[in-house]
């Protein structure tokens, strides 16, 4: 019998217990932004422990972090042998609001064919598929490289504490590739491997102009008003042509190629659909490039949130002491978040006029990343992919971040082969989160493949 053959009846045979051991994670409420959670976090961790080991792993601890605990297990044949370090991550989103949900988030079900609830798809499902996929290629002594496996809680909440926790155990960690489940297909049609991740950078925008709000009758017209300022601030920071007039900003931004943008052009996207399916008219954004690009190979500008002033029912004529935003910027290849952090402070600040008060703070931000296609365990896993799907993947950057992952190239010095098997219709973060049973099945054969074709000193 074929490798594939014994792949997938070791699957059908397996599937129930697969997925009632999906369940048990599922029914644990790691959140991990929520400290009342807190004795969750370990009792997943210790979950996963436990299953690791069942799934053939040779030793698993759960290690203590700064924050939430990591899982870590290995399987060793043998140290002339090549390695591959598995990355998930075992905490979910809060359910909120809870009244959106069909059916309990904590309280895993199957309807027509599909699984419904929190961390379905992200990340406890897509891990899942990580972990079957190793125990097959174990059990059916496929297995012929080293594997270790590193699970964390706080990927929700940006990941605080793993890049210590990496820079503290290089040599547990060292690895000659990652694999991480928790990113999208196209569609189970067109089979994706997410090649390109941007990054972010954060931040919070504070004017202040007179010590206390005031009756815009006596002193409209005066007195600068915060919200009208922070406006035309704002205004000032992207141009008619979409472009980020921040001083610098595109200076370290890998163009993309003609043969980048002619593999994007094989990437099946309606236009028109997109706009349908969010409700709008017409797109916009950066001219001299397609919808696709800018979404996912292009940086953006978006400012995320605004107020000040009065909100309440009806009117009250006052001119606001304070008016505040929330902005943030994708970032794509080279960009350094950390510098284009500091140049949106300096620029916002050059701007602003001596009626207001303005102070930019640098919240959060994560390095881009780009994966190349000419390693070895890429070939793999397209080779993978074109085993279980009957089609080669298509390479294609996302639009969203995984800061860790930049982490880990900076950190470790390795790079990631980004394996993920959701759809854009799993409502990953929001109300009825669910992930069809297809993409699992389909996933944990496409991690055996993998391994029965990557190894020994690749």
């Amino acid at each position: 019998m074929k490798a594939s053959e014994k792949i997938n009846k070791y699957v059908e045979e397996n599937k129930d217990r697969f997925l009632e051991e999906l369940f048990e994670l599922m029914r644990i409420p790691s959140i991990s932004s929520k400290s009342e959670h807190k004795p969750d976090m370990l009792r997943c961790a210790e979950a996963w422990k436990g299953l690791l080991l069942k799934s053939g792993m040779d030793k698993a601890e759960v290690m203590p972090t700064e924050g939430n605990p990591v899982v870590y297990a290995e399987k060793i044949l043998s140290p002339d042998y090549s390695t591959v370090l598995v990355y998930g991550h075992y905490d979910v989103m809060p359910e909120e609001p809870v009244e959106e949900w069909k059916s309990p988030a904590f309280e895993p079900e199957v309807r027509d064919e599909i699984i419904w609830g929190r961390g379905a798809d992200d990340d406890k499902g897509q891990t899942m598929i990580q972990a079957k996929g190793l125990e097959i290629a174990i059990a059916l002594d496929l297995l012929k490289c080293n594997v270790k496996v590193i699970l964390e809680g706080e990927e929700e909440i940006g990941s605080p504490s793993l890049e210590g926790f990496c820079a503290a155990n290089k040599e547990l960690l060292k690895s000659d590739y990652i694999l991480v489940s928790d990113t999208s297909l196209l569609s189970m049609e067109t089979p994706s491997i997410t090649t390109g991740l941007r990054g972010l950078s954060y931040w919070e925008i504070e004017v202040t102009g007179p010590n206390r709000d005031l009756h815009s009758g006596l002193y409209g017209g005066a007195v600068a008003n915060p919200i009208n300022e922070l406006c035309k601030l704002i205004s000032r920071l992207v141009d008619e042509d979409g472009k980020v007039t921040v001083p610098g900003f595109y200076d370290d931004v890998v163009e993309l190629t003609e043969e980048d943008r002619e593999m994007m052009r094989q990437i099946p996207f309606d236009e028109q659909r997109f706009m349908n399916s969010i409700g709008i008219k017409a797109v916009q954004g950066e001219k001299g490039f397609t919808t696709l690009e800018r979404k996912s190979a292009r940086p953006s500008f978006d400012l995320c949130g605004i107020w000040g002033g009065y909100t309440g029912e009806g009117a009250k004529t006052v001119l606001p002491s304070k008016a505040y935003a929330k902005i943030s910027t994708r970032l794509v290849a080279n960009q350094d978040y950390k510098k284009i952090a500091q140049q949106l402070v300096d620029y916002v600040e050059s701007i602003a006029p001596d009626s207001v008060t303005v102070k930019v703070t640098p919240l959060h931000g994560g390095e881009p990343c780009l994966c190349p296609t000419d390693m070895p365990a890429y070939k793999t896993a397209e080779a993978a992919f074109e085993a279980t799907f009957g089609k080669k993947p298509l390479a294609v950057r996302s639009g969203g971040s995984i800061p860790i992952i930049a982490t880990f190239e900076r950190v470790l010095g390795v790079k990631s082969i980004l394996m993920g098997f959701g759809l854009d219709t799993d409502a990953i973060h929001s109300p009825n989160e669910n992930f069809p049973l297809v993409n699992l099945y389909t996933g944990i054969r496409t991690v055996a493949e993998f391994y029965a074709r990557y190894g020994h000193n690749e």
